[in-house]
């Protein structure tokens, strides 16, 4: 086993829930993943995300603990009424304890990842009162501008704990949303095909998720109501294929894993607050490649 092992999942590749729409108001998002709500014209979304994912379980000798924290910005333009862009940019802490030689060592560094551009076209609208159903494709590229050369006391250090990836990768997908003025139900599809860089290549990315957000309080709508709570709970099936290093596939990688997630989100006209935990509930990875304890996200939306 070698250090590269440790799992893809703490790149915080394809999109991993760092997209957004703008907070109309009553409305909802998920916290894990994109929407297929509109940002409106001329307009702009901010999004910043503080998550914390944890990775201790290691069926290995070597006893790997992975923990990456650090905050995700993302900036959303809305070009016209359909077409929107968005912006992606990490900035990440992560570090590997790991059994080497008989001692307990540290690997680490810290930086701005590989930054992602978005493109989401809204190609379908069905509109009533009360409610709304849409469906958005969207298309994205991450560009290896976080770096990877990134060296310790040891060496350089393995892929999974520098801050870039260094390959030029292309993701994909769709979303769809059906939203009334009670609750939210959103969809998603999407995949991230990732290249070879400096001899290693990450596994290609499968993502399902679903998320339903339904409005706690004010049980019942009504004029002068500024804000509103909605529970959330999501569900995300991730599967990652096996990394590959010197022209060969590391049997130790890759996998499948579904996150229940739930969470909470307090929704004004301007802005959001939210909060949740994806729980792993089934892994079924290859090898002894490390399994994910949990991952936090909390953070606020502001559109303007």
């Amino acid at each position: 086993m070698t250090l590269a092992h440790a799992p893809v999942k703490i790149r915080i590749t394809a999109l991993a829930g760092l997209l957004l729409a703008a907070p109309f108001p009553v409305r909802g998002a998920p916290i894990t993943f994109n929407t297929a709500l509109p940002v409106h014209q001329g307009g702009w979304v901010l999004r910043e995300q503080f998550v914390l994912n944890r990775n201790t379980d290691d069926p290995s000798s070597a006893n790997r603990d992975v923990r990456v924290s650090g905050f995700v910005s993302v900036l959303g333009y809305g070009v016209t009424r359909d077409f929107a862009l968005f912006g992606v940019l990490p900035y990440l802490d992560k570090r590997l304890d790991v059994n080497m030689a008989g001692q307990r060592v540290e690997r680490s560094d810290e930086g701005f990842g590989d930054f992602i551009l978005i493109g989401r076209y809204i190609a379908y609208t069905s509109d009533a009162p009360g409610r709304t159903l849409r469906i958005a494709p969207f298309l994205g590229v991450k560009a290896p501008t976080g770096r990877d050369d990134a060296r310790d006391g040891l060496g350089r250090l393995p892929p999974p704990v520098q801050p870039g990836s260094g390959s030029w990768d292309v993701l994909g997908g769709a979303v769809l949303t059906y939203q009334t003025l009670d609750f939210q139900i959103d969809s998603q599809l999407s995949y991230q095909a990732n290249q070879n860089a400096n001899g290693f290549e990450s596994g290609d990315v499968f993502r399902a998720d679903a998320s339903f957000q339904y409005r706690l309080w004010p049980r019942k709508l009504g004029g002068g109501v500024p804000a509103f709570l909605y529970g959330v709970l999501e569900a995300n099936l991730v599967h990652a294929g096996k990394n590959r290093g010197g022209g060969a596939a590391d049997p130790n990688s890759g996998g499948t894993t579904l996150f229940l997630s739930p969470g909470l989100q307090y929704v004004t006209k301007k802005w959001i607050v939210e909060a949740g935990v994806q729980v792993p509930v089934i892994q079924n990875l290859h090898g002894t490649a490390l399994k994910n304890d949990y991952i936090l996200n909390a953070g606020f939306r502001i559109n303007f």
